[in-house]
């Protein structure tokens, strides 16, 4: 298909969830491009209720990866998960955080959508936001790729959103939905996707 070989279409084909990085550093001016990325997404009402907290330091990311360890543990301990299971979990929890050397921790916050005391309305109103975060953060993960670098993401802040706005110290409107590793790969993945005709509907 000649009409998906130009550099859009690569970069959107070719993007993969890389899970193992090379140790050097990402610049700081590159990273401030793909946030740069992220930023320009479209947003619910243009209100941008997207945060970003950038974790490139060896102790931040430590402090990160053990406080999320701990809560998975308490859950993983009340679930009756046995406690070798435990351990083998949480020490590939640790290196998926700490490995790479750049984690980008994608918040929401409500400050600036629109309130609302109907429960149904306030919701929709939420939700919006998360979506509005979702794009920047494919917007980020596009760019990252177009760059030569990988990424992935991580949605497990959903489960301790105490622990990582804690563990980074953020304000208490950010609200932790997904961490984005970004580094320079050092594997390669294949991916495949399921056929049109079963995800879409024409009408």
């Amino acid at each position: 298909m000649n009409d998906l070989q130009d550099v859009f279409w690569q970069t959107l084909l070719g993007r993969r969830s890389i899970r193992r990085y090379r140790p050097e550093p990402v610049p700081s001016k590159l990273l401030r491009r793909l946030l740069t990325a992220a930023i320009w997404a479209p947003s619910a009402h243009n209100r941008q209720p997207w945060r970003f907290a950038v974790v490139t330091t060896k102790a931040r990311k430590a402090a990160l990866a053990e406080a999320m360890a701990e809560r998975w543990r308490e859950d993983m301990t009340r679930a009756g998960v046995q406690a070798g299971e435990i351990q083998a979990r949480l020490q590939r929890s640790r290196q998926r955080l700490t490995g790479p050397p750049a984690l980008v921790v994608g918040c929401m916050t409500l400050r600036d959508m629109d309130a609302y005391a109907d429960a149904r309305l306030a919701e929709a109103e939420r939700i919006m936001a998360i979506q509005s975060l979702a794009l920047a953060l494919g917007n980020l993960m596009l760019a990252a790729h177009h760059e030569g670098l990988g990424s992935c993401w991580v949605c497990a802040p959903l489960f301790a959103l105490d622990a990582v706005r804690a563990a980074l110290e953020l304000p208490d409107d950010w609200e932790p939905q997904a961490i984005i590793t970004l580094g320079w790969p050092d594997e390669s993945r294949t991916s495949s996707r399921k056929p049109l005709e079963e995800v879409v509907a024409w009408k």
